[in-house]
């Protein structure tokens, strides 16, 4: 029993390690110059949440609504992250805005 639970804790502590990292690396690539080095995590992790759909095992006696539900619980479920790292991109975008308008009246007082 406590080999498992073990296992356990070194497994949250290696998703919270990936997680913790991934964010890190978003805030990095969205702060760059260009905007496409921003964007390559979310689009990864959408196209992960394709991969989820994708691999849906759907059987002969679902309804349409359950098939429909079980793919748009899937999608939203996968796009959480995606969602995370829009907004951070999103919000480091925009100071990069604030701070090359603040620069431009700054010269513009000069």
């Amino acid at each position: 029993m406590a080999v498992g639970t073990l296992m356990i804790w070194i497994s949250l502590i290696v998703i919270l390690l990936a997680a913790a990292g991934a964010i890190v690396l978003q805030v990095y690539l969205s702060g760059r110059e260009s905007r496409i080095p921003g964007l390559l995590l979310p689009l990864l992790s959408f196209l992960y949440s394709l991969f989820l759909v994708f691999n849906l095992i759907i059987t002969e006696n679902m309804s349409a609504w359950s098939i429909i539900g079980l793919i748009a619980g899937t999608l939203a479920a996968g796009n959480l992250s995606t969602l995370l790292l829009l907004v951070i991109y999103f919000i480091r975008r925009d100071k990069i805005k604030q701070k090359k308008q603040l620069d431009k009246m700054n010269i513009q007082d000069l």
